[in-house]
């Protein structure tokens, strides 16, 4: 049986928060179900890596909680967060810019090796 989880935010755009809550959420509820997730933010969606950007987010307007509290409660479930090594450089980010929630870099071979070497299911958002 399965027991990890990878999750990929790659067509996620922070620029619409509506498109937040269900990876994060998805996210926190396979690590509830003690699941090994990992969530790997690539493309635009690694900017949501970098401190400051989720806590300006709310999915819903006018609601308190942030997309920040949605990975926090992932991350307190067991959920790991990766950023993109190339979204440091495109994004002019270096590694004391990401959040504390953020367990480091997952780059593209070490993706791609897990995929195709590892037990492991794949969501993309």
């Amino acid at each position: 049986m399965t027991r990890r989880l990878l999750i990929v935010l790659l067509n996620t755009d922070p620029r619409n928060p509506e498109e937040l809550g269900a990876p994060f959420y998805h996210a926190a509820v396979a690590a509830a179900m003690d699941y090994r997730v990992d969530v790997v933010c690539t493309a635009t969606a690694g900017r949501l890596m970098r401190k400051g950007v989720a806590e300006a987010i709310h999915i819903k307007p006018g609601h308190p909680k942030t997309v920040h509290d949605w990975i926090r409660e992932a991350h307190d479930q067991g959920a790991r967060f990766w950023a993109c090594p190339a979204n440091l450089d495109l994004f002019d980010m270096t590694e004391a810019d990401l959040i504390p929630e953020c367990s480091g870099m997952m780059g593209a071979a070490a993706m791609i090796r897990d995929l195709m070497e590892g037990e492991c299911r794949v969501l993309t958002y």
